[in-house]
C-alpha cells in the first residue's frame, strides 16, 4: 500500500488517538492492544483528520517545525500507518 498524496488523510475509526499521562506519551488504542509513539508520530497523526492531503500535511509540519524535505519521512510513516490500518485514504 502506499499513500496517494490526492487524497485526504484520516485518522481510523477503529482505534483512538489519546495521550497517556502516566507514559507521557500519545498512544493509538485499538481493540487488540496500543502502540507508543514518539513526539513527531503523533504530530502527524493529529493532522490526519479527514481535511488534509499529504501535501497539506507535509506544509503544515515544515512551518510548525521551521524546516524542510520532510516529505519523504512522513510518506513512509503514513505508509506505515495505512499498512497497520492507523489511518484511511477518503
Amino acid at each position: 500500500m502506499s499513500i496517494d498524496p490526492n487524497l485526504l488523510i484520516k485518522f481510523s475509526p477503529m482505534h483512538r488517538l489519546q495521550w497517556e499521562e502516566a507514559q507521557q506519551k500519545y498512544v493509538i488504542l485499538y481493540p487488540e492492544g496500543l502502540v507508543e509513539l514518539n513526539e513527531s508520530s503523533a504530530e502527524i497523526l493529529q493532522l490526519c483528520d479527514g481535511s488534509r492531503n499529504l501535501n497539506q500535511i507535509v506544509a503544515e509540519l515544515e512551518e510548525i517545525f521551521s524546516a524542510s524535505d520532510l516529505k519523504d519521512d512522513i510518506n513512509n510513516f503514513l505508509e506505515v500507518a495505512l499498512k497497520n490500518g492507523w489511518i484511511e485514504q477518503l
